[in-house]
């Protein structure tokens, strides 16, 4: 797959859970593109679909719950991109909590309400004024929210793709 033309300057790193939908999709378009990934997963690799495949370079954490990973990810980047549609529930609206307790930048963006460009835009301006390097994606499960997995991939190559020359 070729890769896009991305700003390397803009991020340098992007983590994530690895859980089916949002997380998921911020590893896959990392590892299409070249981007150094990582992050935290639960102990034996849990996602709803399974064990998280050996090319997601996750570390386990020591709880088999998801509450750890997300707390871990959000204090291990410098900022928090949660990509969502619908009202935020469950992991997600908690990671917006350990990111508020953390003092730590994120920003939501919902794709079912506001187009890709503009969230892309609103991204770029967020990555920069926040100096964010290590970027964590995180969001709702593609089981809970179906079609975030594509929405997510699309907010990433319209935020991560450097401006024509």
């Amino acid at each position: 797959m070729p890769h896009l033309n991305l700003d390397v300057a803009l991020i340098s790193k992007l983590v994530s859970g690895g859980q089916t939908g949002a997380d998921r999709a911020g590893l896959d378009f990392a590892i299409a593109n070249g981007i150094p990934h990582g992050g935290w997963c639960p102990k034996g690799r849990l996602a709803v679909d399974g064990p998280l495949d050996a090319k997601y370079q996750l570390q386990e954490t020591p709880s088999p719950g998801y509450r750890q990973r997300n707390k871990w990810n959000v204090r291990d980047s410098d900022g928090t991109l949660i990509v969502n549609l619908g009202e935020l529930s469950g992991g997600t609206l908690l990671t917006t909590k350990f990111c508020a307790e953390a003092a730590k930048p994120y920003l939501v963006v919902q794709p079912d309400e506001t187009n890709v460009e503009e969230i892309a835009e609103q991204v770029k301006a967020w990555l920069s004024l926040n100096k964010i390097q290590v970027l964590n994606v995180a969001g709702p499960r593609e089981e809970k929210r179906p079609g975030i997995h594509a929405h997510t991939t699309a907010v990433l190559a319209g935020s991560l793709r450097a401006p024509p020359s």
